[in-house]
């Protein structure tokens, strides 16, 4: 008799039922995808509206809750792919530069004269006039003091500025290695600006990932469009609160030296002229959400840190009775007037905003603000109704290949091939099992990857089988020493071909992106099940046929 020790048989089905249950909820999906995301706004706000506990209500909560998650491809969404104009960082970092350098000179005035800054054509370049030509010698050594080292791996030892001379013209550049550095650490903030910014909103799975030198790919499954995902990722969102010098008509603002005159959000035709260093910035934001001000309209609360606390509460108490703007992107939320001194960093910004608007902006200021514009090279909007094609499609080719590897087997090998077939359901299980347990994205090369998995399942059946037959064939003492001989035999041959095909999957996974990525995670999982179900389910369902029937001979 073939015997498969209990603690064996034990484990094994107790991991067949336990990839039962985690699949089951993806029968159910609409239903527990409902109950997920009413999970997470309880979570969030800490009590439940009507609508979010009959959503709760929707799914046991002691049941699995995990699903797979859907890909773009299949859900719909908005793909993007943004450019970062890194130019924008270089200027930044020069037009702060400048005021060092104008205070260096002025200390070595008797050797320069004056200094006066030229407009340049490259954003890494600071170009200064000097009046004394003979002094540019000091001026260069002057401005060199400036310097500091290159802070990566690649630019040990080398400077972040490059300091010339051409005639009276004293020419400062950011170095190759800083602009690289820069390049790098640009791109990096970026993409986790927009990442946090994209989480913020709630949307599952996005795809976020740097694409070449200056360039990143944003997938969002579930939202309604791309100019929707623009306007979450693509606005820089920074915000500042700068002392109000004037307000009035467009023609009316002559800034002045120190100044700047910007629009007022709301009111047409309204400029404000403000002092161009602000008070404090949204870099000294720790926190920020949607609320309501004291009327009840939509507002954005807001918490400084400990330096933009003490600087915001020194401000409002030395300027009671003045008005400061409250600055977003240039434009002039609102100017109100200090009315008293504003102790411990928070306060609300009020406005004309909608509900979903304070929300939004809130998400943007909480996440932070990109460190430079994007430019927005491509984007596309699947629509949901294309999503649902591409799961009738895929769903159509899965039961064809099933069907008709399931009709092959039972065809070759009779009753064992529809052993064969039962551990491929299994199988099929399993797969949704772990995905939705690891919270995997299906995608429709995805949904490829199940198809091959099918017939790679049963090409180990197969490999078992002819080993059975050979050891028929070569005179077997019995029927169970053959089944026992071509399980073992055949497992060699299993484990070298799916070890090459696992190797495969990890090199697609490892160097591939988005999709590519899908099919290898959806390959990857279909091998290890596969050789599980085909050693250890088929046995076990082999061996207890035989038991029960014990037959004197065998037929496959």
């Amino acid at each position: 008799m073939l015997q498969t020790p209990l603690w064996k048989r034990i484990l094994i089905w107790a991991t067949v039922a336990l990839g039962m249950v985690l699949a089951a909820p993806n029968l159910f999906y609409s239903r527990v995808e409902g109950h997920n995301d009413a999970a997470k706004a309880v979570e969030a706000a800490g009590f439940a509206t009507v609508e979010q506990q009959a959503a709760l209500d929707q799914w046991p909560g002691w049941m699995p809750s995990g699903i797979v998650n859907l890909g773009l491809d299949l859900r719909g969404g908005a793909h993007l792919l943004a450019e970062v104009q890194v130019a924008d960082v270089y200027k930044a970092r020069m037009d702060g530069l400048w005021p060092q350098v104008r205070d260096v000179l002025r200390d070595a005035r008797d050797q320069v004269g004056s200094v006066r800054r030229q407009a340049v054509q490259v954003p890494y370049e600071l170009r200064v006039e000097i009046e004394n030509e003979a002094g540019m010698a000091a001026a260069v050594e002057a401005v060199r003091t400036l310097a500091s080292n290159v802070i990566t791996l690649t630019g040990v030892g080398q400077s972040d500025i490059d300091v010339t001379a051409e005639g009276n013209v004293l020419i400062v550049q950011l170095s190759e290695a800083e602009r690289d550095a820069v390049d790098q650490r640009t791109i990096q903030q970026s993409l986790e600006i927009i990442r946090t910014r994209v989480d913020t909103a709630g949307t599952r799975e996005p795809t976020i990932q740097r694409q070449g030198a200056d360039r990143i790919l944003i997938q969002v499954p579930g939202i309604g469009s791309a100019t929707e995902l623009k306007a979450l990722i693509g606005t820089t969102a920074k915000l500042s609160f700068n002392p109000v010098v004037r307000r009035g008509a467009a023609e009316d603002q002559t800034p002045g030296a120190g100044n700047i005159s910007l629009p007022s959000m709301d009111e047409e035709g309204v400029w404000y002229t403000v002092e161009e260093v602000p008070v404090v910035s949204g870099e000294d934001l720790t926190n920020a959400k949607g609320d309501f001000d004291q009327n009840g309209r939509p507002a954005v609360s807001f918490q400084f840190d400990a330096r933009g606390a003490r600087a915001f509460g020194d401000y409002t108490a030395q300027n009671i009775g003045a008005p400061f703007a409250i600055v977003l992107d240039g434009e002039v939320i609102s100017a109100p007037v200090i009315q008293s001194h504003i102790p411990g960093g928070s306060g609300i910004i009020t406005g004309n905003f909608s509900v979903e608007e304070a929300n939004r902006l809130a998400v943007l200021l909480s996440a932070g603000a990109l460190p430079a514009s994007m430019t927005f090279l491509e984007e596309r909007t699947i629509g949901p109704e294309l999503g649902q094609d591409s799961i009738d499609a895929g769903r159509v080719a899965t039961l064809v290949a099933a069907g008709s590897v399931s009709l092959l087997m039972i065809a070759s090998y009779g009753l064992f091939g529809v052993f064969a077939v039962v551990a491929l359901a299994i199988n099929m299980t399993l797969i949704f099992g772990v995905m939705s347990m690891i919270g995997a994205t299906l995608t429709l090369p995805g949904i490829a990857g199940l198809v091959l998995t099918i017939g790679m399942a049963v090409d180990a059946n197969v490999l078992i089988y002819e080993r059975i037959r050979d050891e028929l064939r070569a005179g077997a003492r019995n029927a169970a020493r053959a089944i026992e001989l071509g399980f073992e035999r055949a497992l060699s041959a299993i484990v070298d071909a799916n070890v090459t095909t696992l190797i495969t999957a990890g090199v697609l996974f490892f160097l591939g992106a988005g999709p590519v990525r899908g099919f290898a995670v959806t390959l990857a999982i279909g091998i290890i099940t596969s050789v599980f179900t085909a050693m250890n389910v088929t046995r076990l369902i082999v061996t207890f046929w035989y038991n029960r029937r014990k037959p004197k001979t065998l037929v496959i």
